[in-house]
C-alpha cells in the first residue's frame, strides 16, 4: 500500500505579522498530535537557498533590479522544493513553509510590478505544480506590521522599501485569498498572538479531519 502523501501548510503575511511566533506554536500544535513535521522557510531552506537569502537581503544589493530579485526567490525555491519539499511530502511527513510562491506574487508582483503572467510561468516551472493544502495568511496594518517590525534590529534590504510598497504588497495577498477562498485562510494579526494562533489551529481541523 502506498504511503499517504503529507500536507503542505504555508505561512504568509507582510512585515512584522507574527508569522515567527505563529510558527513555533502551529509546529508544537502539529508535533503534539504525532505527525511528522518539517518547518522550513523562503527564502532558504537548503544550503543554496541559504546563500540566496543572504544576498536577497543584503541591504548592500540596493541596486538589484525587479528580475533579478524575481528570479533568485524562484531559484531558491526551485532547489526546495526538489530537495526537500518533494520529497518530505512524499514520505508521508507534513511540511509547515515561512513563506512560499504567493509571496512571489505579492512582493515582486504587486510591489515590484512584474507581470504576474511571468510569476505564474516561473511558479509552473520551478514548483512542478506544487500548491500548499493550506495557506495562512497573517492580515494586518501596514503601520501596525511596521512598527513591530521596527524593534527586530538593523532592517534588511525589504524591510527598507516605503510604506507604499507595503501597502500593494498587503493588496495583492488580499487578491491572491480572494481569488482561492479553498486554499487560503485570513487571519487578523492585529489580535493578541494566542488568538492567531487559536483561528490558525481552527483552520488546521480540516487538514486533520473531523476528529481535530
Amino acid at each position: 500500500m502506498s504511503m499517504a502523501r503529507g500536507k503542505f501548510i504555508s505561512l504568509e503575511g507582510g512585515e512584522g505579522a507574527g508569522k515567527s511566533t505563529l510558527l513555533a506554536g502551529l509546529y508544537e500544535h502539529v508535533v503534539a498530535r504525532g505527525v511528522p513535521l518539517l518547518q522550513l522557510r523562503e527564502p532558504g531552506g537548503t544550503d543554496l537557498g541559504e546563500a540566496i537569502r543572504a544576498i536577497v537581503l543584503d541591504p548592500a544589493q540596493r541596486g538589484m533590479s525587479a528580475e533579478a530579485e524575481l528570479l533568485l526567490m524562484f531559484a531558491s525555491r526551485a532547489q526546495l522544493v526538489r530537495e526537500r519539499l518533494a520529497p518530505a511530502l512524499a514520505n508521508g511527513q507534513w511540511v509547515l513553509c515561512d513563506r512560499f510562491a504567493d509571496a512571489s506574487y505579492a512582493y515582486q508582483g504587486s510591489g515590484r510590478g512584474q507581470p504576474l503572467e511571468r510569476i505564474a510561468e516561473l511558479e509552473s516551472w520551478a514548483c512542478a505544480g506544487l500548491k500548499p493544502d493550506l495557506t495562512l495568511l497573517l492580515d494586518l496594518p501596514v503601520a501596525t506590521g511596521r512598527a513591530r517590525a521596527a524593534g527586530r534590529g538593523e532592517a534588511d534590504r525589504i524591510e527598507v522599501e516605503a510604506d507604499a510598497f507595503f501597502e500593494r504588497v498587503r493588496a495583492g495577498y488580499r487578491a491572491r485569498a480572494a481569488a482561492e477562498p479553498q486554499r487560503f485562510h485570513v487571519i487578523d494579526a492585529s489580535q493578541p498572538p494566542e488568538a492567531v494562533l487559536r483561528d490558525a489551529i481552527a483552520a488546521l481541523s480540516r487538514l486533520f479531519g473531523a476528529s481535530a
